[in-house]
């Protein structure tokens, strides 16, 4: 299911992505098992507030990162001492998970990127939901990358990322070593 403040713009998604259907945000979240909240960074808390009350409980999903583009510096970190995720989780009332921040979405094609997917969150089946979402996606590994005040440093790393790909005309990503098991 497909959201959209216009459910028309919602329903043309949908279709471009043949399959599932279109509508309006708050239509979209109602009876969802988890919701990814894929907006721009300045629109993410306006939408978290108009979806909040047909959310309920239902886990969320944050993959913005609010980054600052400065003409002959790059781009930067959000200047907010609090994540962006984290001021979501102010205005739902579920669970708020962030993750999938260095994960380039032109690298969301065909094949999975090799690369691997942090997560970060406090509900522990919140967390487990999302994990196995993100494990989906990337040909590594979706990995627990600990409480929500991490989403600090994930939404960061995508300003280092995205600087690393204009620099290198690449699709950066991320590979974690050294964590065995998973």
């Amino acid at each position: 299911m497909i959201g959209s403040r216009d459910a028309a713009r919602a329903a043309e998604a949908a279709a471009a992505l043949r399959g599932g259907a279109g509508t309006t945000n708050e239509e979209a979240v109602r009876g969802a098992d988890l919701v990814v909240l894929a907006v721009k960074a300045e629109g993410a808390l306006d939408t978290a507030r108009a979806v909040a009350a047909p959310l309920g409980v239902t886990p969320l999903l944050s993959v913005a990162s609010a980054i600052e583009f400065r003409p002959g510096v790059g781009a930067l970190p959000d200047p907010e001492a609090r994540s962006l995720a984290e001021r979501i989780q102010d205005v739902v009332e579920g669970p708020v998970v962030a993750g999938l921040h260095s994960i380039a979405a032109a690298s969301l094609g065909a094949a999975p990127p090799d690369e691997d997917a942090l997560v970060c969150g406090d509900d522990v089946e919140a967390k487990q939901l999302v994990l196995g979402l993100a494990g989906e996606l990337v040909a590594g590994r979706a990995l627990d990358a600990g409480p929500l005040r991490s989403a600090r440093a994930l939404e960061g790393l995508t300003a280092v990322i995205v600087n690393l790909n204009r620099r290198y005309r690449a699709h950066a990503g991320i590979r974690v070593t050294g964590v065995d098991g998973v």
